[in-house]
């Protein structure tokens, strides 16, 4: 299966999987009116993962190296800093809060499936392969960031 190892963008994966669970939702009529409660918790983590996402892209933006998943080698600079001391993944870890966002306003048990099947795929197809260059790349500084640092949080 590596003819999938960086072949498609998170965000699009993220999309793609937002489409279904708003398929299913439709399809099985449990498109109901979240409660106040969920629509604060769902907000909340929508406000998270964007916040999240614009100190990746600034972090990234600072250090002058690329924030495009389909060509890792292209990365210039190991950033460890920031948000990057939480996650190695923060944008990932944003895409996933956002599925999970979505999952707490269609409140079925099923759609909970979505985000599992988001970090399976990306780490399996991105994260994983990521990885693999970024050590090549930059060797023990990678190895000890990855050793300090959790994957997704």
């Amino acid at each position: 299966m590596q003819i999938l190892e960086t072949k498609i963008p998170a965000p699009i994966v993220a999309i793609l999987i937002g489409i279904l669970m708003k398929w299913y939702a439709h399809a099985t009529n449990i498109m109901l009116d979240p409660t106040s409660l969920r629509m604060m918790v769902g907000v909340g983590l929508s406000q998270i993962s964007a916040v999240l996402a614009l100190a990746v892209v600034v972090h990234f933006w600072r250090r002058r190296t690329t924030i495009n998943p389909i060509n890792p080698d292209k990365a210039s600079h190991l950033v460890t800093y920031g948000v990057f001391r939480l996650s190695r993944n923060p944008m990932y870890l944003s895409l996933l809060l956002l599925l999970v966002a979505y999952a707490i306003r269609l409140d079925s048990l099923a759609v909970w499936i979505a985000p599992v099947v988001f970090v399976a795929y990306v780490t399996r197809f991105q994260i994983m392969p990521e990885e693999r260059v970024l050590t090549k790349k930059f060797g023990e500084a990678y190895l000890t960031y990855k050793h300090r640092t959790r994957r997704w949080i």
